[in-house]
């Protein structure tokens, strides 16, 4: 922040400029994105299981066919989305996320025990060193 004096303005107050820095908050939508539902899209790639989930969406759809214009659109796009996902659910599965090992194990804590026991012994030592002396 700084103030400069003697701004032509005819008044006995200063001009102030400031330089302000905003951190944006991470937005509710961001942090509920890791709670949906993932697919394995890998398997698209295998012709028989991609053929498998057309062949479902497709009889699915065909019972949407006989939409009325007097439904609400709203309720006729969750109907869509649901059936998607359904389909998407059984011919594709969900995408399971990999789970990485531990690398503190139960070693590496008893080592930190020893070696936590060895320092506060060797403390000790120099403060009755100190003390003899």
């Amino acid at each position: 922040m700084r103030s400069f004096g003697g701004a032509d303005c005819d008044t006995d107050k200063y001009l102030v400029v400031a330089k302000v820095m905003e951190r944006l908050a991470l937005s509710t939508e961001a942090t509920q994105k890791f709670d949906m539902e993932r697919f394995n899209l890998r398997k698209l790639s295998e012709l028989k299981v991609s053929t498998q989930c057309q062949i479902k969406i497709s009889n699915r759809f065909a019972a949407l066919e006989n939409f009325n214009d007097r439904e609400d659109i709203k309720r006729v796009w969750e109907n869509i989305k649901q059936n998607i996902k359904t389909t998407a659910k059984g011919s594709l599965g969900l995408y399971i996320f990999k789970q990485h090992k531990s690398w503190f194990d139960e070693e590496s804590s008893r080592f930190l025990e020893q070696k936590s026991k060895l320092k506060y012994s060797g403390y000790r030592m120099q403060t009755k060193v100190m003390y003899i002396i």
